[in-house]
C-alpha cells in the first residue's frame, strides 16, 4: 500500500499487478521555525538588517502567496523584531504580497499565513507598478510601495524551481512584486528556451541571472527564506539574497536528491496542498518529473504518464496566469499544435501551458481524485478516479511521494 499527499489530507493505493520502486531521498532534520529565523537574522550574509536601515526609513517587506508553503508569519515576527533594534517602528512597514500574475489572497488566507501582520498586508496588483531600472532592455517595474520605500526586504522560499533552479532570492520581489513586462520577458519562450534554465540549476542560468539582476535594480537589500522537504522545514538563510539562494539550494539539494533508472512506464508523482489546489500549480509535478535532470520514463518502449492525484479545488486556477493557462490549453487540438505555436510567443502567465505542452509531446498526464475531472481533460490530459485505474497492469511504476521536492538524478 503506497500513501501520497491529496490536498491537506493523503490518498492511499496498491498496485498489485506492477513492478514498483519508491523514490525517496535522504531528507533532513527539520529546524525549529522561530529559532532557525532568528540565528539567520543575527548572523546573515553580509551585513544584518539592522545596520542597513535607518529610524526614520520606510521598508516594504515583500511576502510569499498562498502557492508557496512559506511560514512568513514567523519570518516577519524575526524581520520586524530586527527592524525594531534599528528603531523602526511597525508603523514605518509595509507588507506587500507578492502574487505575480496570481490571484489576491483572501481576508482568510492572509490571517492563516501572516497571523498578526494580515492587517497590514496588501495584495500586489501588477497593473499598479512604477519602473525602477531595466534588464537586458526590458523594464524592471514593481508595486509602489517597493518604488517608494527606502529599504526593500523579501522572504522566500527556496525550492526546486523549473526556470529558476531553484526560487527565493530576488525572485520573490522581481516577479512577485513585477509587472507584466518583466513577468513577459523572464517566462517567454526565448528565455525558457536557452541553455542553463532547467529544474535545480542556479548557477549559469539566465533566468536566474536576470532576476537576481532585477533584484539589484529594485535595490533589495536583504531577504529572510527558507528551504523544505517533505519532513518540513529545512533551513533558514538571510542577508544578501545571491548568497542566500546558493547556501539554501545547497541544504535542498542534500537533502532531496536521489538516483533513480530510466525505462519506467509510469511515475505517480505527490504533490498535496498548496500547490495541488490548482491544476495550473499540480502540473509542475508533471514536468519536474519529465522536464528535470534525469526522465524516468525515458527509454521506455512507449510515451510513459505521469499519474498526478489532485485536489483541484480551485479547477485550472483564478488568477491571470492561470487563467491564461487555462485558455491555452483548453482551445489547443494538440500538444505539438499548441508547442509550435506558442514558441512564437504568448501571454505572461502563459508560460506553464507553453512547458506543459512541451512534456505533452512526449508523455501523457493523468490527474486522478480531483474535483475538477472536466478542467484536466479539456487541457490535454486524462482525468481518472484513482491512481490503479490511471496505470496499466504490468506496468514498471515509480512512486514519487513527494514530486516538487524531489530531484531526480
Amino acid at each position: 500500500m503506497y500513501e501520497l499527499p491529496l490536498g491537506d489530507g493523503t490518498v492511499r493505493f496498491d498496485l498489485p499487478d506492477c513492478e514498483v520502486d519508491v523514490a525517496e531521498p535522504p531528507g533532513a532534520d527539520v529546524v525549529d521555525v522561530p529559532e532557525a529565523a532568528r540565528e539567520a537574522v543575527e548572523n546573515p550574509h553580509g551585513p544584518r538588517l539592522s545596520q542597513l536601515v535607518d529610524a526614520d526609513d520606510l521598508v516594504c517587506i515583500v511576502v510569499t502567496d498562498v502557492t508557496r508553503a512559506t511560514p512568513d508569519d514567523l519570518l516577519l515576527e524575526a524581520l520586524f523584531d530586527e527592524l525594531g533594534r534599528a528603531g523602526i517602528p511597525p508603523a514605518q512597514v509595509r507588507v506587500l504580497v507578492g502574487l505575480g500574475l496570481h490571484r489576491p489572497m483572501t481576508d482568510g488566507e492572509l490571517e492563516a499565513g501572516l497571523g498578526e501582520y494580515a492587517d497590514r498586508a496588501v495584495n500586489h496588483d501588477p497593473d499598479d507598478c512604477v519602473q525602477v531600472g531595466t534588464v537586458d532592455g526590458t523594464p524592471v517595474e514593481v508595486h509602489p510601495s517597493v518604488a517608494h520605500a527606502d529599504s526593500v526586504v523579501s522572504t522566500g522560499m527556496v525550492e526546486p524551481h523549473q526556470y529558476a533552479g531553484f526560487s527565493g532570492g530576488a525572485k520573490t520581489v522581481a516577479i512577485g512584486a513585477g509587472s507584466e513586462s518583466f513577468i513577459r520577458y523572464t517566462h517567454g519562450p526565448e528565455m525558457l528556451g536557452r541553455e542553463g534554465v532547467r529544474l535545480g540549476r542556479i548557477e549559469d542560468n539566465p533566468f536566474r541571472e536576470a532576476v537576481d539582476r532585477a533584484g539589484d535594480e529594485i535595490g533589495l537589500d536583504f531577504c529572510l527564506n527558507v528551504t523544505h522537504g517533505p519532513s518540513g522545514i529545512l533551513g533558514a538563510a538571510a542577508g544578501q539574497p545571491r548568497q542566500v539562494v546558493r547556501d539554501l539550494a545547497e541544504t535542498a539539494r542534500e537533502a532531496l536528491s536521489v538516483a533513480v533508472d530510466d525505462g519506467y512506464d509510469a511515475v505517480v508523482a505527490g504533490v498535496g496542498a498548496p500547490k495541488d489546489a490548482n491544476l495550473y500549480q499540480t502540473t509542475r509535478a508533471f514536468t519536474y518529473v519529465t522536464l528535470g535532470a534525469k526522465n524516468p520514463l525515458a527509454g521506455g518502449d512507449g510515451r510513459g504518464r505521469v499519474v498526478v492525484p489532485a485536489a483541484l479545488s480551485e479547477g485550472a486556477g483564478e488568477g491571470t496566469g492561470e487563467r491564461r493557462f487555462h485558455e491555452r490549453l483548453s482551445t489547443a487540438d494538440s500538444a505539438d499544435a499548441l508547442y509550435e505555436s506558442m514558441a512564437e510567443g504568448y501571454e505572461p502567465g502563459a508560460q506553464r501551458a507553453f512547458v506543459v505542452a512541451r512534456a505533452l509531446r512526449d508523455h501523457d498526464c493523468y490527474v486522478t481524485d480531483s474535483m475538477a475531472p472536466a478542467v484536466v481533460e479539456a487541457c490535454l490530459m486524462h482525468a481518472a478516479d484513482s491512481v490503479p485505474d490511471a496505470i496499466e497492469p504490468g506496468s514498471r511504476v515509480l512512486v514519487v511521494p513527494d514530486a516538487l521536492d524531489t530531484l531526480l538524478g
